[in-house]
């Protein structure tokens, strides 16, 4: 697919990101492609798993600039990243151990829960129910390897939010940066910790704490909080409170932005509990949902203008608005009975595992043949044979 840049790009107030000072609109976009993967639980953990399944079929991989993920999408990103020499691309690019390495370690923790366990002994035990997740991402999924296990291209992301600077902190390979405290050289915190402050759901699995030395900062690195607290003692959240799509290093720096979004809708509730707790968790449900669908309006409004290029999909998506007659079979009552799984890291069984993996697979199809590369060979059939129905 071709690449179209332009000589100058002005902060747009109408843009799906928020601009900082370090950044550099003026420049315009860079040619790329990127991926961002949204939160959503053990939902959108398997969900982008499809999605990265046909992305990889398709030997996209090895294309990508940059892998930029929030919450549970950081899972799939974090294993991803940590197996990407092990996934032995072909000449065609494809991954031949991507079912070894990214699908069955995945498969195999969603069939564990681990969030309840968290909470119950984050209130009992030092440490809170954020280290616990921590330890349980540490012992299925990621060891004891840290951000510096990661690939050096393409370059991954993990996004969390700092409550107390009130925006990002990025966990990469060359550093960990929030913009207004600093930026930390070659961390060497384990993917596990990061992993788990990613996807730190407020507000029973938050906050994840994470304790540095003034030292370990850059000078100067920091556009004004670089002092104590902010730098020694960092209280980091879920990724998707500050930008629930993944959005923030990617739109800004490139050209073609291709998006998995598997953010539920906030539904209906007949009956509300009029105690503070309650209400508390209802309106920031309210909220995010809110927030997410404006940001994902105004990433549609910046293709269609031609300001990025790229497909976007999502769980709640349906497969019949892509308007391609040979997309695979995605009856939509079935798949907008996926986009309601609730967001837990919680146990699904085999054939829900089985119906979200194929869901993000077929839609994921769907989405880059339409609005990415029109050439691209269609799929012919889903990974598991049951399909989403």
């Amino acid at each position: 697919m071709s690449e179209r840049t332009t000589s100058h790009e002005a902060p747009d107030a109408h843009a799906p990101v928020s601009f900082i000072p370090s950044d550099t609109p003026d420049r315009g976009p860079e040619a790329g492609i990127v991926l961002c993967l949204s939160g959503g639980g053990y939902r959108a953990m398997l969900f982008h798993l499809g999605a990265v399944w046909r992305i990889n079929e398709l030997g996209l991989l090895p294309q990508l600039a940059r892998i930029s993920s929030v919450s549970a999408g950081s899972i799939v990103a974090g294993l991803l990243g940590l197996k990407w020499e092990a996934l032995r691309f072909d000449a065609a690019g494809v991954g031949a151990a991507f079912d070894a390495e990214i699908v069955a370690p995945i498969r195999a923790l969603a069939s564990r829960t681990i969030d309840l366990p968290a909470i119950v002994l984050g209130m009992l035990l030092p440490g809170g129910a954020s280290a616990r997740i921590a330890a349980a991402y540490r012992r299925h999924v990621f060891g004891h390897a840290t951000v510096q296990a990661l690939p050096d291209s393409p370059r991954f992301v993990i996004n969390a939010t700092d409550l107390q600077s009130g925006v990002l902190w990025r966990f990469m390979k060359p550093y960990s940066r929030d913009y207004r405290v600093g930026e930390i050289v070659h961390s060497t915190v384990e993917l596990a910790r990061a992993v788990a402050a990613s996807s730190a759901f407020p507000p029973f699995l938050s906050p994840a704490r994470l304790t540095f030395r003034e030292s370990d900062y850059t000078a100067g690195s920091g556009d004004d909080l670089q002092y104590p607290p902010y730098t020694t003692t960092v209280l980091l959240t879920d990724g998707g409170v500050y930008d629930n799509l993944g959005l923030e290093t990617t739109w800004k720096r490139f050209r073609t932005v291709l998006v998995s979004d598997a953010g539920g809708k906030a539904q209906p509730r007949a009956r509300v509990k009029g105690n503070w707790i309650s209400q508390s968790i209802r309106v920031e449900e309210l909220v995010h949902a809110q927030v997410g669908s404006l940001r994902k309006r105004q990433l549609i409004a910046s293709y269609r203008t031609n300001e990025r290029q790229g497909a976007y999909w999502g769980i709640a998506s349906d497969i019949s608005n892509y308007t391609l007659a040979d997309a695979l079979p995605c009856p939509s009552d079935r798949t907008a009975e996926l986009a309601r799984i609730p967001t837990r890291l919680k146990q699904l069984d085999a054939r829900v595992q089985e119906r979200l993996i194929d869901w993000g697979y077929g839609v994921c199809d769907a989405a880059l043949r339409k609005h990415f590369d029109p050439t691209l060979p269609k799929a012919t059939r889903f990974p598991f044979p049951g399909g989403v129905g």
